[in-house]
């Protein structure tokens, strides 16, 4: 296990008296569950806490009930809706809104990645990630945190830092000289004096941009140049791009892509200072009254004041950067008392900061409640967990599938991406990676029903059996009933026996990006028992599935396979 900060102390251990003990132990379990990549073991999570195990299951079920973890015999695994948090911190921010789109067109540009990254204190913390897809694939995971003195972000953050913020880091350094409390680096060897970073630093004020000459391991490169708020002029954040020695060395960086970087940097500036003010987004409504709901039904089971203080830091957002005390109340529907306590164990744990007038902000540390493991979420793993639960509800066979490029054109074929498949002595059982033509299955109707007319490619329509739909005019006329009814239903059109319904998902455009399924032998259910008994659970299934993607996709893409 990571060595233990001040942060993440037991519970209770220099907290203020009006602190939330449950609520520090609840980000606690989320920490701690964060740095094991996302996945421990009652057991487990009991060591790793300190906590008793009555106190980490009540913990856990609390906040399976939120949707925050999922529940797995004995293993405890974050769940997508927890990413919830993490976009609060990034709404309020805007920055990775804003600034997104010119980080992304340079990776493409340059072909290499390009991070952007604020400071966190002595260290720095990832916003925004623009990979390449290479064998040698250089990044690091949105909410990430680093040393300052092992980046190249961290000299420009620093070229700000108080005498107190410098105290702070020689004291961390003092107390954890290898970096075993940054588990999203492998530990240094041979720490370097602090004499380095400071004159790194002093170049770094001096010059505008820094460079990670292999300060993090071995082939690792950057050049980073500061983002400046247009309104105080300080670091907004710093932007860098990052390669491999095979292909630049440092001064090479600084030599080739600097100039290209520091373009780049002016049209990201350019942008914050012709941004209109934002708009105060939708508070989250309800939660109080939810809570209440939620301890009435589970009982004991149920911490609601872990629960209450999580909705707190939902009250954040877009045009809700900085909240009073009685603002937080009003988006909450907590009573005053309540979100004051939550706000004072917030501020306790570097979540939350006082501003002037007030008010209070959220800190980048709210990312490390378990946005790096999830911020790599793929569809198929989204998917997964809601798919056996279908599959364990209606004992059939569900399935999740893209469309699929094949030498007859785009999205003539469908490519499965998960399945799960009950146990049972007849099942459907495809495998994850098969392809399928796209024509005669119900999954490749509601995508191929998804797509405009001109977009679309039949293929081959080649007669799989007797009842497989052949005619172009027939199938066009099938798919414009797809796209009306909302499913597709097919009778033993891929494969004689078999029958499947299926339902489009869609991301928060609208856009169709993959299509979810039930297939069954069609002895066992009649094609009206498919329309009354499982499209229902089939709507259900994708619904759910659409607000987990919403949630992980609100500022990062997530991958559809």
């Amino acid at each position: 296990m990571p060595a233990m900060t001040p942060m993440d102390a037991p519970e209770g251990a220099g907290a203020p008296a009006e602190a939330v003990a449950p609520l520090l132990r609840g980000l606690a379990v989320l920490r701690r569950l964060t740095e094991a990549d996302g996945t421990l073991s009652l057991s487990d999570l009991e060591r790793a806490t300190g906590l008793a195990r009555s106190t980490v299951d009540r913990i856990t079920a609390t906040l399976a009930r939120m949707g925050y973890v999922r529940l797995d015999n004995r293993d405890v695994t974050l769940a997508p809706r927890l990413m919830e948090l993490g976009n609060a911190y990034l709404a309020a921010l805007r920055l990775p809104a804003l600034l997104d789109a010119r980080a992304d067109a340079l990776a493409d540009e340059l072909d290499e990645s390009v991070s952007l990254a604020v400071g966190d204190r002595d260290g720095i913390r990832f916003i925004h990630q623009a990979t390449r897809r290479r064998a040698m694939s250089l990044s690091f995971r949105i909410g990430d945190l680093l040393p300052a003195e092992r980046t190249a972000p961290g000299p420009l953050f620093a070229a700000e830092w108080t005498d107190a913020d410098w105290h702070h880091w020689r004291a961390r350094r003092a107390a954890d000289p290898h970096d075993h409390a940054f588990p999203a680096v492998p530990p240094t060897g041979r720490p370097t004096p602090d004499t380095d970073f400071e004159r790194r630093t002093e170049r770094a004020a001096a010059e505008g941009w820094a460079l990670d000459d292999q300060l993090i391991e071995p082939g690792l490169v950057a050049v980073s140049v500061p983002v400046r708020d247009p309104r105080t002029g300080r670091v907004a954040c710093v932007a860098s791009v990052v390669s491999h020695t095979s292909r630049h060395t440092a001064e090479g960086l600084r030599e080739s892509l600097l100039p290209r970087l520091r373009s780049a940097v002016a049209g990201m500036e350019h942008d914050l200072r012709t941004a209109p003010p934002p708009l105060p987004g939708a508070a989250p409504s309800g939660l109080a009254g939810w809570t209440g709901a939620s301890k009435q039904e589970l009982g004991r089971e149920f911490v609601e004041s872990l629960a209450r203080g999580l909705t707190v830091l939902t009250a954040f957002g877009e045009g809700r950067a900085e909240l009073t005390l009685t603002e937080v109340a009003k988006a909450t529907g907590l009573a005053r008392a309540t979100a004051r306590r939550a706000l004072i164990t917030y501020e306790h744990a570097g979540l939350v900061v006082p501003t002037p007038g007030r008010a209070f902000a959220l800190t980048p540390r709210v990312l490390s409640l378990g946005f790096p493991p999830l911020s790599r979420t793929s569809l198929p793993q989204i998917a997964q967990p809601h798919l056996a639960a279908l599959a364990d509800r209606v004992r059939e066979s569900a399935a999740l599938a893209v469309l699929s490029d094949t030498a007859a054109g785009p999205g003539a074929e469908i490519q499965y991406t998960a399945r799960v498949t009950p146990s049972r002595v007849m099942s459907v059982d495809i495998a994850v990676g098969t392809r399928q033509p796209a024509y005669a299955t119900a999954l490749g109707r509601v995508l191929l029903a998804g797509l405009a007319e001109p977009d679309r490619v039949l293929g081959d329509l080649r007669p799989l059996t007797p009842r497989t739909i052949t005619d172009p005019a027939e199938l066009t006329r099938e798919l414009a009933r797809v796209r009306a009814q909302g499913y597709a239903l097919t009778d033993e059109e891929l494969e004689e026996g078999l029958r499947s319904i299926a339902v489009p998902l869609r991301d928060d455009t609208g856009r169709v990006v993959a299509g979810v399924n039930v297939a069954m032998h069609a002895a066992r259910r009649s094609l009206r028992e498919c329309v009354d008994d499982i499209l229902p659970e089939l709507c259900e299934t994708a619904s759910r599935i659409e607000a987990d993607l919403r949630v992980a996709g609100r500022f990062r893409r997530v991958p559809p396979t």
